[in-house]
């Protein structure tokens, strides 16, 4: 047995530091998988069912690094990533109010010995107390036999400082501004940095205001107004109109229009009556309502929706791992290469400043911070995104996958259809409608099958009743039997009927062939040896289904439908959606057989499904996609859930998981560019060390500012 567990990480400020951690963690022989997201300063551990997490914790904090359970009550990242900021900020400005004038007189006067010495006094306390953290944080590391990008500044700085003072008394050129200004750029670039990183992880904590902090119950007969987090199953709410419904739950008072938008992305009330389940932060629009809550706290829809998105944010896509690799062997590199760039200015015979300010050059410019926030920070802003429009993506890895689909295939009902059929056509050979009716709704009686509802909603609005019928024998994809008025009646596709042994007149194969055509469902009803009327129920397309064809299409994507309707019928709605390839008379057991048919082909497949037997396909696609409006088993069994059912959110989430992924590759790209071009400007003397420290602190905070442009996505219409 296995247990996944949550930590908070503290220390970690580059890529290196959250590639250490990981690399401790892992070579536990306890620990099955561990990975540390250096973005989201979290750790997500699987490990054995009786390990304690002290010895976890033991072992980071060994490396130099500070480790925590993280609890459901801690500190949103949005909230720590603002006091990070103005912590980073208050220092800044400290250092700056020093540092310029350090600067002014390095400029002004150079070879003054009372200017050297002011410039002393003033960089002194940037060096040791506004610039202690990355010292104190080298410290730690040096401790524990590693180095990260405190490294690299602390070392950088205190070579320009040192050596200052050594040329002071030397009566040699002094650079005291130089360590103070690498300082101020870096605690600068610190302040943008957390400044963004927080909007990134705004989504989350967005969505988690949206609940309610009060609920009126009514307990014991009396009326009472209590805090969330006082709730138990079984409270009866009342929800005013206007009111935000404290919890999940089901209407057992009233009826009004629910505004659900926060959950599902769509902006148009659904109306809700007795009966019909209901969801917290959903916006009770219209008439008071009594809520019978159902699950309360972090089991609510929404808490789940976070954790989910929690999960992907956390979650490392395949195309991070170069960048880990990297900057897992960084910061040696970047030593050895300083250490070269001075040893070769010195035999250069330029000087031991100019050697030493290159070399200093090259030790700040080559910190990997970019390549640690490349991928996390598009990840934290495209799935935050997401959540806000009803799109859940479950791991990082779906944004790679995402660019590569080659099809998609809608399960029709409940997909491209609403999944809400009504009767609209039946024929009987004898003229006894009401008996057939009557019969036929006896064998459907007890079923949630759409066409069975749509059955049973059209005799009650002809004011018949539904027969008692025993024996129901279902049979998977073809139809039903069961005894009715002591006859065995069955209900089903024309095959199931011959095969049972029953005649069809040639006027209800001729009345198949008529509903068929217009796309509706048909089937026949028997029993004594005939068939004895056709029935037919049509499932109306959503309005938005073909606008979804058309964008998926223009995203360089085939759509295919499958279905368990006979080809005809399902010609006649491709036909109306723009639908070249459908594959119709499909068992539901053989959906995934069908999904693994065209992989076969070379193609890479995303599955839209809705169902219990559409878990397989979802599974078996390289991409499955479940509608939350549809069971659990297929949400579990989707890589991404669509919390409505409107098919455009299909091309939505295809669109912002290519965007997001490209997104990825730009700021890896740049990552690598600045890095490459950057360290031999450097090392050439290109590149001295107060733009150094500049060009580094703005490449992590250009980064993320590209990440952020993924909160201005907007959904297709």
């Amino acid at each position: 047995m296995t247990k996944e567990l949550t930590f908070e990480v503290d220390g970690m400020t580059c890529a290196s530091c959250a590639m250490r951690i990981e690399r401790v963690l892992s070579k536990r022989e306890d620990v099955s998988e561990a990975i540390v997201n250096y973005a989201g300063g979290e750790a997500r551990v699987s490990l054995a069912e009786d390990v304690n997490e002290t010895e976890l914790v033991a072992a980071v904090q060994k490396i130099g690094y500070d480790m925590r359970i993280a609890t459901d009550d801690r500190q949103s990242q949005t909230e720590k990533y603002s006091e990070e900021a103005s912590h980073q900020w208050k220092r800044f400005v400290g250092a700056a109010i020093l540092t310029v004038p350090a600067m002014v007189l390095a400029m002004a006067s150079m070879g003054s010995t009372a200017s050297h010495v002011a410039q002393w006094v003033l960089v002194t306390p940037v060096q040791f107390y506004f610039g202690w953290q990355f010292h104190e944080a080298a410290a730690k590391r040096l401790k524990a036999g590693g180095a990260n990008m405190d490294t690299l500044v602390s070392l950088g700085t205190l070579a320009a400082y040192f050596y200052s003072v050594w040329a002071f008394f030397a009566n040699e050129p002094v650079f005291f501004e130089t360590a103070a200004a690498i300082i101020s750029f870096i605690l600068l670039g610190r302040y943008f940095e957390a400044r963004a990183k927080g909007r990134a992880s705004q989504a989350i904590t967005k969505l988690l205001e949206l609940g309610a902090k009060e609920a009126t119950v009514v307990r014991d007969g009396e009326t009472l107004v209590i805090p969330i987090s006082d709730l138990v199953p079984g409270d009866r709410m009342k929800v005013l109109p206007g009111s935000k419904i404290p919890t999940d739950g089901t209407i057992v008072e009233g009826f009004s229009s629910i505004d659900e938008s926060m959950l599902t992305g769509e902006s148009a009330p659904v109306d809700k009556s007795t009966g019909d389940s209901v969801y917290g932060a959903t916006i009770n629009q219209q008439g008071a309502i009594v809520v019978e809550a159902t699950k309360v706290g972090t089991k609510t829809a929404l808490h789940q929706i976070v954790k989910l998105v929690e999960d992907a944010q956390a979650s490392k896509a395949p195309v991070q791992k170069l960048a880990d690799r990297v900057s897992g062997v960084f910061v040696p590199i970047v030593l050895l290469l300083s250490l070269l760039t001075l040893v070769a200015w010195i035999q250069a015979d330029a000087g031991s400043v100019t050697a030493l300010q290159r070399a200093i050059a090259v030790v700040i410019i080559a910190c990997p911070c970019a390549l640690g926030l490349a991928t996390p920070t598009a990840i934290m802003v495209g799935s935050g995104r997401g959540a806000e429009l009803g799109i859940v993506f479950k791991g990082a890895d779906i944004f790679e996958r995402a660019r590569a689909v080659d099809v998609v295939l809608f399960d029709k009902t409940g997909t491209l259809t609403r999944g809400a059929m009504t009767l609209t056509d039946f024929l009987t050979i004898d003229g006894q409608d009401d008996v057939f009716l009557e019969r036929v709704a006896g064998v459907e009686s007890g079923s949630e099958h759409p066409v069975a509802r749509a059955i049973q909603l059209g005799v009650e609005e002809r004011d018949l009743t539904a027969r008692p019928a025993t024996g129901h024998l279902a049979i998977p994809g073809r139809g039903v039997t069961a005894v009715v008025d002591g006859l065995t009646v069955t209900v089903g596709k024309a095959k199931l009927l011959a095969d049972e042994g029953l005649l069809i007149p040639d006027t209800l194969l001729e009345a198949i062939e008529r509903y068929e055509s217009r796309g509706q469902t048909a089937f026949l009803a028997g029993w004594s040896g005939q068939a004895m009327g056709a029935l037919a129920v049509a499932d109306s397309i959503r309005e938005t289904s073909i606008a979804a064809v058309k964008g998926l299409q223009k995203l360089g994507v085939q759509v295919a439908m499958i279905t368990g309707d006979n080809h005809r019928t399902a010609m006649a709605i491709a036909d109306q959606l723009g639908i070249q390839r459908v594959l119709a008379d499909v068992m539901p057991g053989e959906k995934a057989n069908e999904v693994a048919r065209l992989q076969a082909e070379g193609l890479q497949v995303a599955f839209v499904g809705d169902g219990v037997n559409d878990a397989p396909a979802l599974t078996q696609a390289d991409l499955g996609m479940a509608v939350g409006t549809g069971v659990d088993i297929a949400i579990e069994a989707g890589d991404v859930i669509l919390m409505s059912g409107d098919p455009l959110l299909v091309e939505t989430s295809l669109d912002l998981a290519r965007q997001t992924f490209r997104t990825i590759q730009q700021n890896l790209f740049w990552a690598f560019f600045y890095n490459v071009a950057m360290i031999p400007l450097a090392a050439f003397g290109f590149l001295g060390p107060m733009l150094a420290s500049a060009a580094m602190a703005s490449s992590s905070v250009s980064v993320v500012t590209n990440s952020l442009r993924l909160k201005r996505y907007k959904r297709n219409a």
